[in-house]
């Protein structure tokens, strides 16, 4: 269920302010989204992985903490990331 390095590269490339950037906000809330989506799609053939479900809402309290406090540090920022992503509906 982890990312590959390939697909975390390319998430990386995506969202990094620098060439060396690795684990800025934006990359870390992108990083987790990518992750949620995957066990999103995950529990839909399995209904009864309780323990798996309880680390997704695990993982979407880590990125809803981010995102919280990206949007208190840089708010244009944040609303760049979250249309680009495709959060808050």
């Amino acid at each position: 269920m982890a990312l590959t390095q390939e697909k975390k590269a390319e998430i990386i490339g995506k969202h990094q302010i620098n060439p060396a950037d690795t684990g800025s906000t934006s990359v870390q809330i992108s990083m987790l989204t990518q992750r949620i989506q995957d066990l999103t799609d995950h529990f839909e053939s399995h209904k009864k992985d309780h323990h798996g479900r309880r680390g997704l809402l695990k993982l979407v309290g880590r990125r809803r903490r981010l995102l919280r406090y990206m949007q208190r540090k840089d708010l244009e920022g944040y609303r760049a990331l979250i249309s680009q992503l495709g959060i808050r509906g």
